[in-house]
């Protein structure tokens, strides 16, 4: 079990946290991604930044949301420690929270070469979409797409689609 909490990302266990995911992506990729994250996007509205913590109360993992686009949430530096199991309870956290928020669709980047890391989104039900934004035209990095289960309902009472479908394109194998 995870408590997972809100926290300033510029706080010694956030920072800790987030050094060890920079040296884990350099390790991977060869760049840390520091170069992509801004501490201020993800402190303003409908932003945050989540620490997951294990049952003894250490920070063992970390994420944060910022916005992207109308309705689109930006997954940033998500990481939890290698075998403490928090990811898959530290991104359940995030989803919710981007709901909250009121955003129907999450979006993320990382390196195509990052194996552990394409898999996971998979497995969780994110799929590839286009590259957007800094990432477009760059082979090295695959975006990642997954439409929350929020519904909105039309004048007529069916469903309204998000305006961009990541499950219209084919999945990250």
């Amino acid at each position: 079990m995870f408590a997972i909490t809100p926290a300033d990302p510029d706080s010694p266990e956030s920072r800790a946290l987030l050094r060890e995911l920079g040296a884990a992506l350099a390790a991977i990729t060869g760049s840390d991604g520091t170069a992509s994250f801004d501490a201020a996007d993800v402190r303003g509205e409908r932003a945050c930044f989540l620490l997951a913590r294990d049952a003894d109360g250490r920070a063992v993992g970390c994420g944060a949301l910022r916005p992207l686009a109308d309705g689109v949430a930006e997954l940033k530096r998500m990481y939890a420690r290698p075998g403490s199991g928090a990811g898959r309870c530290l991104l359940a956290a995030l989803e919710r929270q981007a709901s909250a928020f009121g955003y129907t669709e999450v979006w993320l980047e990382t390196r195509r070469v990052n194996a552990r890391a394409v898999g996971f989104y998979g497995k969780h039900g994110y799929l590839v979409i286009p590259n957007y934004g800094q990432y477009v035209g760059r082979a090295e990095a695959v975006c990642l797409g997954k439409t929350l289960n929020t519904q909105r309902r039309s004048r007529e009472g069916g469903i309204v689609p998000p305006a961009l479908s990541p499950q219209s394109l084919p999945a990250f194998r």
